[in-house]
């Protein structure tokens, strides 16, 4: 711990500096500068005053020391119970410090981009691709953050093959990038008569939405291709050609919209799955570079992972990678999944403490 406190106590030196800085008449009249020393004490400020409370309670603690021979009995027991409580909170602090000496993910603010397709199963696993479609676009609702359908490739029988939408909402990001991987559904499928429980699976990817400064596209590296509309089984459902594919030849990666009407909106949200597939890209090439420790965390989105069973007969929820189960599917079908998120981004923040403890160590 002693090496944190100093890393953090050096935070603190360097708040109490900033502050000073800001208070120099010749800093003030500097606005880029002024608003450059802001950022930075913005960005460490939680962490300066909670060292400086820890400190303060260091003292408080040492000034009940001195009264724990005192010749008032009463004092002493009531110093002994300062100093509990005080112990109490000075871990708390410590807990605290070392949370926020945590590097940020800067995705976490971003909206997200979320795709889900249909695995091994067929119509069976069309059709809980559907579900889970349903299941978050409730829990988006239920946290007020905004829907908005990018593309769709529906079945006949209600079921999806694959569906793309963003969620738009202040950390949108943060709480869903634990879902990314395989969910796999146990259950007598509607379209099998003979009562016999199958296995099927879909595939979530999770993808913080990229903005247009994240990433640059050269329109010489796309082909872009017009066709009409196709609904499911094939029939076309317009008249014109408004569908829109973009191949991104530097990569091969291809994306396809046709649920506008509009040639240039599909063209639109095209563009941003592309952008938004590109900077995963990056990403990921990232993660690479940091090493197996990283990758092994919770969040690092590893669409192979078989990361959740969904089962029916049991009424049953089962995540592995925390080995949480809760025995009410039907809720969490219907969005209530706020206790997956909260548990996993807890053991995930456990991880990276136990990695950076064993970094300073």
């Amino acid at each position: 711990m002693s090496i944190i406190l100093d890393r953090v106590a050096r935070i603190a030196d360097r708040y109490d500096e900033i502050t000073a800085l800001m208070a120099d008449p010749a800093v003030a009249a500097d606005f880029a500068r002024l608003n450059e020393l802001d950022r930075e004490r913005q960005e460490i400020e939680e962490l300066a005053q909670t060292y400086r409370r820890y400190e303060h309670v260091q003292k408080q603690i040492e000034e009940n020391r001195s009264l724990l021979h005192d010749a008032d009995e009463e004092m002493r027991e009531l110093a002994e119970s300062e100093i509990e409580a005080l112990q109490e909170e000075l871990e708390a602090l410590e807990k605290q410090m070392k949370t926020l000496l945590l590097p940020k993910d800067p995705k976490d603010e971003k909206n997200v981009i979320v795709e889900i397709r249909a695995g091994t199963g067929g119509e069976e696993a069309s059709l809980f691709a559907a579900e889970l479609y349903r299941m978050y676009t409730r829990w988006a609702e239920a946290h007020r953050y905004k829907v908005e359908l990018l593309s769709i490739n529906e079945t006949g029988l209600g079921g999806v093959k694959e569906v793309i939408f963003a969620i738009k909402g202040k950390g949108a990001y943060s709480k869903l990038k634990y879902e990314s991987g395989v969910h796999r559904v146990q259950r007598v499928p509607v379209t099998e008569s003979a009562g016999r429980i199958h296995t099927s699976a879909a595939t979530v990817a999770v993808l913080p939405e990229a903005d247009e400064i994240d990433v640059v596209i050269n329109e010489n590296d796309l082909r872009i291709d017009i066709f009409r509309s196709s609904g499911p089984g094939g029939q076309s459902v317009n008249t014109t050609d408004s569908a829109v594919r973009i191949t991104h030849l530097p990569t091969g990666i291809v994306v396809s919209c046709q649920d506008e009407k509009s040639q240039l909106q599909n063209k639109l949200k095209a563009m941003r799955i592309l952008r938004t597939r590109l900077y995963e890209m990056e990403e990921q090439k990232r993660l690479e570079e940091l090493g197996a420790a990283r990758r092994s965390q919770i969040g690092s989105g590893d669409r192979s992972e078989k990361i959740r069973t969904y089962n029916f007969p049991q009424n049953r929820v089962t995540d592995h990678r925390i080995n949480k189960t809760v025995y009410q599917l039907d809720a969490v079908l219907d969005g209530a999944i706020d206790e997956f998120i909260e548990e996993l981004a807890a053991a995930d923040q456990a991880q990276r403490l136990e990695a950076m403890s064993t970094e300073l160590a």
